[in-house]
This record gives C-alpha cells, sequence and structure tokens, in this order.
C-alpha cells in the first residue's frame, strides 16, 4: 500500500495544475512574439521597397528595425531576460557579440592594411616594361 501512494505521489508531482497555465502562457508569449517578428520582417522590406522614406535614411531605419528584431527574439524566443538566472546569459551574450566584433573589425583593419600596400594596375604595368 505504502508504495502505491508513493507512485501515486509522484505521478502527481509530474502533472501540477500550473503545468497548463505556463504551457498556455508559453505559447501565447512565442505567438506574440512571432506576430512581432513579421511585423518587423515586413516593415523592412516595405522600407527597402518604398519611396517613402529618405534615401540617406534608409540604412539607419533598417538598421533600427534589425536591433528591435534582434531584440525580439532574444526577448520571446531565447528567453534572455533581466532576472537572476538571466545574468549569466546577458553577459555571454555580451562577451559573444565582443568576440564577432572583434574578429570583424580586426579583419576590416587588416584587409584596409593590405589593400593599401598593394601596388595598383598602373604600378604594374610600369613593372613590366
Amino acid at each position: 500500500m505504502a508504495e502505491t501512494d508513493a507512485q501515486h505521489a509522484q505521478e502527481n508531482d509530474l502533472e501540477t495544475p500550473g503545468d497548463a497555465a505556463d504551457w498556455k502562457s508559453g505559447l501565447v508569449k512565442s505567438l506574440m512574439g512571432l506576430a512581432a517578428s513579421i511585423v518587423l520582417t515586413l516593415a523592412s522590406f516595405w522600407a527597402a521597397g518604398t519611396h517613402s522614406v529618405w534615401g540617406p535614411g534608409l540604412p539607419v531605419l533598417l538598421a533600427a528595425l534589425a536591433i528591435a528584431q534582434m531584440g525580439v527574439h532574444l526577448v520571446f524566443f531565447l528567453h534572455v531576460s533581466s532576472g537572476p538566472e538571466g545574468t549569466n546569459t546577458i553577459l555571454a551574450l555580451a562577451f559573444g557579440v565582443f568576440v564577432v566584433a572583434l574578429v570583424v573589425f580586426g579583419s576590416l583593419i587588416i584587409m584596409a592594411n593590405l589593400d593599401a600596400g598593394m601596388v595598383g594596375m598602373d604600378g604594374l604595368m610600369r613593372m613590366q616594361r
């Protein structure tokens, strides 16, 4: 009899009444994130294809929409928050962004330096003569 009560208690631990509400709230949050992502994507395509936006301001608008899209993905899909467990996630994300920026900008500096040291086409033609 004691084993059956222990098994019954263990089965009840797996199904708590809050699980259904948590599942539904998670689904609602994911659908809200999906809707926000779709709206931001459509706004980006609209901005790129219209003449309603001032030409030099278009890259700034697209960059702002891209940053907003990243924010939506971080909050709604990757569940990055300002809670206690989110601090490590935010630090890891910041370190990842730092490493990517370091690689990209370091590569650009190296390529610019290599380009400055290369001989142009007129210099090559003078070497052949």
